[in-house]
């Protein structure tokens, strides 16, 4: 059995997957840190937690009263949102390879350290369990320069300052999941992070994210594409935490409607709501458009995430948009990151 690990800031949320990489439990533990919630099946008990370590020993304890003790597992196998310009695969983890998860920090601050944590604490409770990792940007490798090259100094660039994308883990399951593959398929990833991908003969070639998940399209909680002069008079008038803060916190839909929820905004009538909707699904088509141009055209479209899978009316909406380009095929992918990383995992596993 395959242990899949997602670690958030404050959250923690494991499942296990079968050799057959069918699920058989998830457990989470939020509000790392705070009073949270650990939840195991129908369970749903009070706790409280220090770190990711407590968590860790809490969502293995939950699998042990399930029936899935730690001496079960075969594996473990960690979302990682960055891997930077070289970690482009799923890779065993290993002192080396921990190293170079840790040189990205400055490229995700907020999320490769809680992502370490999750893979140092497991490695201290079970040295000797195989652990990998698969990363958020690998999927975008395939970038051409052209599309993550930012026209600025060399020396910056030096310092990382390009586009890599991110739910490259969605992007991936999506494009197994659809058979046969179109050549040119614009996905959609809409959640309350939400970003686009060209997808071309199944690699990705452009995506609407770049240095960081705040580019791009408009989402729940993060302004989307900004000016950066604008970014610039929020950092003057803010200073860096607070414009940090307005962009990727206050943002958004939040800006727009008052929450980053999209069913309640779908289920109200008042302008703030329809304009949020209407901004949200414009946007999408603006970009959408860049992404077509990247393919040299479509053959089909296909959207994943929450806002993705379960709201018609807002695809609809952006097909409307779109429906200059042409008829073509429409798929409607469930989202499913944890059993590509247990894929992945798998893959490298029966590799060695």
């Amino acid at each position: 059995m395959i242990l899949v690990l997602n670690a958030g800031s404050s959250s923690l949320k494991a499942e296990v997957f079968d050799a057959d990489l069918a699920s058989l439990l998830s457990v989470s533990v939020s509000e790392i840190g705070k009073d949270g919630v650990l939840k195991s099946g129908q369970l749903h008990q009070p706790v409280q937690t220090k770190d990711h370590a407590d968590a860790l020993t809490l969502i293995l304890g939950a699998l042990d009263d399930a029936g899935h003790p730690l001496a079960s597992l075969t594996a473990a196998a960690h979302r990682v949102v960055h891997g930077g310009a070289t970690l482009t695969a799923p890779v065993r983890l290993t002192a080396q390879t921990i190293e170079s998860i840790k040189a990205c920090i400055p490229l995700a601050p907020l999320h490769n350290p809680a992502n370490l944590a999750a893979i140092l604490a497991l490695g201290q409770l079970a040295p000797d369990l195989p652990q990998f990792a698969s990363f958020d940007t690998a999927f975008h490798a395939t970038n051409p320069a052209l599309a993550t090259t930012y026209p600025i100094p060399a020396d910056e660039q030096a310092k990382g300052l390009r586009r890599y994308g991110f739910h490259g883990l969605s992007y991936a399951g999506l494009v197994r999941a659809i058979s046969p593959m179109p050549s040119r398929l614009l996905a959609l990833h809409l959640g309350n992070g939400a970003s686009l991908c060209a997808i071309l003969n199944g690699k990705s070639v452009a995506t609407s994210m770049g240095y960081s998940p705040l580019d791009g399209l408009v989402m729940g909680t993060r302004s989307g594409a900004i000016d950066g002069m604008a970014v610039l008079q929020l950092a003057q008038d803010h200073g860096i935490d607070g414009a940090n803060a307005i962009l990727n916190r206050r943002s958004g839909l939040t800006a727009l409607a008052g929450t980053n929820d999209m069913a309640s905004i779908l289920a109200r009538n008042d302008e703030a709501a329809r304009f949020a909707v209407d901004h949200f699904c414009y946007w999408a088509a603006r970009h959408a458009g860049s992404a077509v141009v990247a393919m040299g055209g479509l053959d089909a479209i296909a959207f994943t995430g929450g806002i993705g899978e379960n709201a018609p009316g807002i695809r609809e909406r952006i097909l409307a948009h779109l429906a200059f380009l042409g008829p073509v095929p429409v798929h409607i992918i469930p989202a499913d990151e944890e059993r590509q990383i247990a894929r992945d995992a798998q893959s490298l596993m029966k590799r060695s």
